[in-house]
């Protein structure tokens, strides 16, 4: 018998994946969304077909949802993407394109997702880049999206004060996901792994209560800043 709700987007793969295999450990009824189907196989893993770029598609996911609870007690907002290419390189459709899915597609989520709250007990895990704070060379149209989430979330959780709600928000540096296949020249060696980042995700969600992480910030020790 599961106590616990959650709701992850972007759970095909990478991150997403990761964390709603560790939510299914811990005994959560785990409702999963993304435009692909995920692999994980669960008694408790309901995966809904989701794109968060889409309105019509964000109202289907949570109406599904809807059916089941009308509380959740964790919200984890992931799904994005991330291309990297040159400034002269970077199209009008490469900038659409991001700020579709990273930046009205987080909008979306929380529009509705905001009747499932519930005050002095949901958690919401913002899981967002280090290029929401820092620009890096060849990544314009995803430092600008992440930019404009990062702003975007910060006026609807300080409207949401009220809920008295936890509040995490995570701006992570490079992990080594699926993501990078296709970047021959990158060093992955320089990034966190997957493992890093679920002992950090997990040690926040097994925090005691009262305590919030409204500016985490994490990459490899290796890594860079700037």
């Amino acid at each position: 018998m599961t106590d616990k709700i959650a709701v992850i987007t972007g759970t095909s793969s990478g991150l997403g994946m990761a964390m709603a295999t560790s939510l299914l450990e811990r005994g959560f009824l785990v409702f999963g969304g993304s435009r692909s189907e995920s692999p994980i196989s669960h008694e408790n893993f309901i995966d809904l077909e989701l794109d968060i770029r889409s309105e019509k598609s964000v109202i289907n996911f949570f109406n599904e949802i809807n059916k089941e609870t009308e509380i959740v007690d964790c919200l984890i907002n992931n799904a994005g993407i991330c291309e990297m290419s040159s400034f002269p390189e970077t199209s009008s459709e490469d900038i659409i394109e991001h700020f579709q899915t990273n930046l009205l597609g987080s909008y979306l989520i929380y529009k509705y997702f905001e009747p499932f709250i519930i005050s002095e007990e949901t958690s919401i895990f913002n899981i967002q880049s280090i290029s929401a704070k820092y620009a890096y060379p060849n990544t314009a149209s995803y430092t600008m999206s992440e930019f404009g989430k990062k702003g975007l979330i910060s006026v609807i959780l300080k409207e949401w004060s009220k809920y008295k709600i936890r509040q995490n928000n995570f701006y992570v540096g490079a992990i080594q996901t699926p993501l990078w296949n296709e970047y021959e020249d990158i060093e992955i060696d320089k990034m966190l792994s997957i493992e890093d980042y679920i002992y950090v995700f997990e040690s926040i969600l097994d925090a005691p209560e009262n305590i919030q992480f409204p500016d985490l910030t994490f990459l490899h020790k290796d890594g860079f800043l700037e």
